[in-house]
């Protein structure tokens, strides 16, 4: 059913009432080329001309495309009790509740998120959530630069396009210099880059681990070199990984953000997703988001509330740390049943198997003629593939046979034009790699 405010008869007798005798001359004061044309929309559907239309789009996935696709989204397991639990109608809102003394339950869930993003990082606190990697990474950077009161910052080559490309939105007109670190597929980011880099206008060194590129970097030694400079390690976190690698705050890193898909967030055309974000104490108060705390209420009873509100712009106004407010709790939620339904030792067996599939993929792939792998270190589940041919078309003619085979990285890094960003998760089976092998076999 059209939904129509007002009838022509309603809207005559208004201009009517005004003295105009159209709408068009209503705006007749604005000059022409400052109007909105006209857009050109075609007419509306019946709701079976809808259906029909969304029914053939969906044969794009009727059939079961293989995907060894990666660069920051991936192709996880989600135990179906995710879905269940996260569509109770307790919980089923993104909002973060206002009123905390009617939102126990959602308080909680949340308060148990933060508790596991602090555990799976090695640091301190975590907010309630953010949009997604790329803006918790943003977050990250401003909280640096917060902190320090300094103007520029490093990043690495290694950290992903799109998290670069929204930094540099970001801080175009913030008075930020952004200085960007080499990093390739034969080697993680360039020490002595960064330690020639390093001064007092520094405030914050991002690397991403594991990088793009799939290969695994140890940051201690980073870290060190940071803070002796005075300024503050952001790095960009892979959550399944920290079922086996070392925990950034454990290497010294003082911002751990992430994009958090792969925690219970199916690839669902690229949304939505789910950023979360931890810091080490010190920085609690120029942290962004909400945070949620854990309190007694004058009986003694354990409770939850909206904590640290003065940083946030419903008090601050322009001053706050951020505008994040409704944000990504209903994502946050599924994490959260998504970590509690793994436990520790579920987190790892994903992990472990990531790395051996990954390994035996590299082993098989590299066996094909012309074709080598271009990591020189350990890498988690992805890796860079370099073929004899162009990487685009290549992928383009693997996809038409049902393998969404990898990333082609000359779409963001022109000089690697025959290579392929490969991810391997737990779902990818030994006989679906040697599909892949085969059919890469065949095109080559």
């Amino acid at each position: 059913m059209s939904f129509v405010p007002h009838t022509e008869q309603e809207r005559q007798a208004m201009l009517a009432a005004i003295g105009v005798d159209s709408l068009d001359a209503l705006f007749a004061d604005i000059p022409e080329a400052l109007r909105l044309p006209r857009l050109d929309l075609p007419d509306g559907l019946s709701e079976q001309e809808v259906y029909d239309r969304l029914h053939a789009l969906s044969h794009a996935n009727a059939h079961e495309t293989l995907c060894f696709l990666g660069a920051g989204f991936y192709d996880h397991m989600i135990p179906a009790a995710v879905d269940s639990l996260a569509s109770r109608g307790e919980f089923f809102t993104a909002y973060t509740p206002y009123q905390p003394e009617v939102a126990q339950g959602t308080l909680q869930a949340i308060f148990e998120f933060q508790t596991m993003i602090c555990r799976l990082t090695g640091l301190d606190a975590a907010n309630a959530s953010m949009y997604d990697g790329g803006s918790a990474l943003v977050e990250g950077v401003l909280t640096a630069v917060r902190a320090t009161g300094r103007d520029s910052v490093l990043v690495s080559g290694g950290v992903n396009p799109l998290y670069r490309r929204m930094l540099a939105t970001t801080t175009r007109n913030l008075g930020l210099r952004l200085v960007e670190v080499p990093a390739t597929p034969d080697r993680v980011t360039d020490r002595d880059a960064i330690a020639a880099a390093l001064d007092n206008r520094v405030a914050a060194v991002v690397v991403q681990n594991p990088d793009f590129f799939g290969s695994i970097d140890v940051l201690d030694d980073l870290a060190a070199c940071v803070h002796q400079a005075g300024a503050l390690l952001v790095a960009s976190v892979y959550p399944v990984s920290l079922g086996l690698l070392k925990r950034p705050g454990d290497m010294g890193v003082d911002i751990a953000t992430g994009e958090g898909q792969s925690l219970g967030l199916p690839l669902a055309f690229g949304g939505p997703y789910l950023g979360f974000f931890a810091v080490r104490q010190a920085l609690v108060r120029k942290m962004p988001g909400r945070i949620v705390g854990e309190s007694v209420d004058r009986r003694g009873n354990r409770c939850y509330v909206l904590t640290l509100q003065a940083r946030e712009q419903h008090i601050r106004r322009e001053k706050a740390t951020s505008n994040i407010c409704t944000n990504e709790a209903l994502c946050a939620l599924r994490a959260t049943i998504h970590l509690s339904l793994l436990g520790r030792q579920g987190l790892r067996q994903q992990a472990e198997h990531c790395v051996r599939k990954a390994a035996y993929a590299q082993r098989r792939l590299s066996r094909l003629p012309g074709v080598r792998v271009r990591n020189q270190g350990p890498v988690f589940n992805e890796f860079v593939l370099e073929l004899p041919g162009d990487a685009d078309e290549i992928a383009s003619r693997l996809l038409a046979r049902g393998l969404a085979a990898g990333y082609p990285l000359q779409r963001d890094y022109p000089d690697l034009a025959r290579c392929l960003l490969i991810a391997v998760t737990e779902k990818r089976t030994r006989d679906e790699i040697d599909t892949l092998a085969g059919e890469l076999e065949a095109l080559l």
